[in-house]
């Protein structure tokens, strides 16, 4: 009987730490996310956080709608270590980490098979690693969102002269910001968590953005005109941080990355998958699709805005190794 007594305490002990430790597990990892359910990003996460933990003891928990902080905060919480993971616009990386500037380069990218061979080819790599060098955080993952679609409540937009006194809002991006310039328009800067209001509210009559991220955020709530446009593929790498990364065994190092490729392919499959039916979802509910001859978007962007970022993206040897790998005409 005694001896029951004395070790009922330890058990109890045992116990309830087993439970702590299970709770903390439960927690381990936090992912941030501007996006909502139904977004690129969404499908990004999910799909590694499913791999994660078939693989691992580990689990992950999504925090959406921005509710840890505007991207670009997202990426220096990762940065300094007090957050695990993060899913953001590659612009919102680029203040970070110059280099990656190259994927937001107008027209850069064209089409989808050129954002897969730029991320999962050496350029890829090189810029994994600048990242992590430049910005203290890990690309493990990269998610394909496809082109950025111009939306407007105002009218339709088919040429450069219909933008002309449009109130067009962009994220905070230097290149972003400068590519509508050289379109003939000042934009307004403003934080993805801030713009469905300022849509509602007449701030701003406009933006750009993947039409599945339109579709999931109910931007024909507050948006009539879509306009075809492809200077920006919207690419939303999943961002670890790298001290965080460091702080792993081999073991889950590995099956972070592999759940990153993992989910990387699930990404493209997803676009592929669902990129169409967003298009014909917002046209049901009542938006109005233009294609749009870009000849002069294309010559306006790439004359005006490449030169002006040629050395902080690496310098044009840079910009030409990613040209060549896409069979394109190097810049002189």
């Amino acid at each position: 009987m005694n001896f029951m007594k004395s070790k009922l305490p330890t058990l109890v002990g045992c116990a309830l730490a087993c439970t702590v430790s299970m709770t903390v597990a439960a927690e381990q990892f936090k992912i941030a996310l501007g996006g909502n359910e139904g977004s690129g990003q969404y499908a990004l996460s999910t799909k590694f956080v499913e791999e994660l933990e078939a693989n691992t003891n580990d689990t992950a928990r999504l925090f959406l709608n921005s509710q840890l902080g505007s991207e670009q905060n997202t990426v220096n919480d990762a940065a300094i270590g007090v957050l695990d993971f993060s899913v953001v616009a590659i612009n919102n990386i680029t203040p970070f980490s110059p280099s990656v500037g190259v994927l937001t380069l107008p027209y850069m990218m064209q089409s989808l098979d050129d954002a897969i061979k730029i991320t999962q080819g050496p350029e890829g790599e090189r810029l994994v690693q600048n990242t992590i060098r430049d910005a203290g955080v890990r690309i493990v993952a990269w998610g394909y969102s496809g082109f950025r679609v111009l939306s407007n409540s105002k009218r339709p937009v088919k040429t450069l002269a219909d933008l002309k006194g449009l109130v067009i809002r962009v994220p905070k991006n230097e290149i972003m910001i400068d590519t509508y310039r050289s379109w003939g328009i000042n934009p307004t800067p403003m934080a993805w968590a801030s713009l469905f209001t300022a849509l509602q509210q007449k701030v701003v009559d406009g933006q750009d953005l993947a039409v599945i991220d339109m579709k999931s955020s109910k931007f024909d709530e507050v948006q009539k005109y879509l306009s075809n446009i492809h200077y920006n593929f919207l690419l939303e790498p999943m961002i670890m941080s790298e001290s965080v990364f460091q702080e792993q065994s081999p073991a889950v190092q590995k099956a972070i990355l592999e759940a990153g490729k993992v989910a990387t392919q699930y990404s493209a499959k997803f676009l592929v998958q669902e990129e169409a039916k967003a298009k014909a979802e917002l046209i049901r509910r009542g938006m109005e699709w233009d294609d749009v001859d870009e000849t002069d978007w294309i010559k306006n962007a790439t004359t005006k805005v490449w030169p002006k970022y040629y050395d902080s993206v690496g310098g044009k040897d840079k910009i030409n190794t990613v040209l060549r790998s896409l069979n394109r005409a190097e810049v002189n």
